[in-house]
């Protein structure tokens, strides 16, 4: 049995009439007539008691006609979903990031736009939202790093300095900035390796040839934080990730040019995905950042 076949017979039952069938799909009378036949001999069965041009629906026919209902009543859903999928005005995007501070923007913007889609974030470390995205579990990602892998689609959204953030009872709290060289033997906690503000400061430190006295290596924000506020030491922080609070004090770098980025990435298959197309659109990159795909493949874990 085809849908046109079952189409046709149901015009007819709602119609009460082939020639009214006919003229509600625009067909022949002809066409719907060979259509409901098809179905009656196919099946060697009676659809319709015919009367001269009246038709009326045998017990059979009314059971179908019933079932006829419920398949082009889930048909117009169907065709409901895609088109407000296409014209996103339902569905989920799924953002996958290594933080809350750099997507949290990007998220108010796209709701904004698009208050009618869901928005689900997962957060991870670099490694994590690579995965997602390769494994079809995220749309977009939001990484604090350029990722060089010709299978991504990447998009500078927005850099931020990084800067210093001390117990308020350290000699720097009395500062609003200070120079890279005065880092020089300073009791500093690092984040753990990998980490794209702790490797920013490294590679200046480095070009600066100044070694503060590394005490302790830590991955938590919080944790770090508390260890700032106990005095155990120095810490470096991109400063839009940076929450103000008692005890502690944040203070710029002078004389550096310390950066953290944030940047937007895809699969570069599914850049023409309308949820993936409007998320980048919506994100308002700076003027002169223009998407570009990464040219190295990366290790996956």
């Amino acid at each position: 049995m085809r849908l046109t076949q079952l189409r046709s017979f149901y015009a007819v039952a709602r119609m009460g009439s082939f020639t009214k069938a006919a003229e509600h799909l625009h067909v022949s009378q002809p066409t719907i007539t060979t259509q409901v036949r098809f179905l009656e001999e196919s099946y060697k069965v009676e659809l319709f008691h015919r009367s001269g041009r009246r038709v009326q629906l045998t017990q059979l026919g009314e059971q179908l006609m019933q079932l006829a209902q419920n398949i082009f009543s889930l048909e117009g859903d169907a065709v409901s979903l895609l088109r407000d999928a296409g014209e996103l005005r339902t569905g989920q995007l799924r953002v996958a990031a290594v933080g809350p501070y750099h997507v949290t923007r990007m998220l108010a913007d796209f709701s904004q736009h698009y208050p009618d889609i869901k928005v689900s974030v997962s957060t991870g470390n670099s490694q994590d939202v690579l995965d997602r995205l390769l494994d079809y579990r995220a749309d977009v990602g939001v990484l604090a790093q350029l990722v060089k892998d010709d299978r991504f689609l990447s998009v500078p959204f927005s850099r931020h300095p990084v800067g210093i953030f001390t117990a308020s009872e350290h000699r720097f709290a009395r500062r609003r900035s200070i120079r890279l060289a005065e880092l020089q033997g300073e009791r500093m906690i690092l984040r753990e390796q990998g980490s794209t503000t702790r490797k920013a400061l490294e590679q200046a430190l480095n070009k600066a040839g100044v070694a503060p006295e590394v005490v302790m290596e830590i991955s938590s924000r919080e944790v770090i934080r508390e260890a700032v506020s106990q005095g155990i030491g120095i810490a470096a922080v991109s400063t839009v990730e940076f929450v103000p609070g008692p005890g502690l004090h944040l203070v710029s770098i002078s004389d550096a040019d310390i950066f953290t980025y944030a940047h937007v990435l895809c699969l570069a298959e599914r850049r023409s995905a309308r949820m993936v197309h409007a998320f980048f659109e919506t994100v308002s990159p700076p003027a002169d950042a223009t998407p570009r795909a990464a040219h190295k493949k990366a290790t996956r874990r």
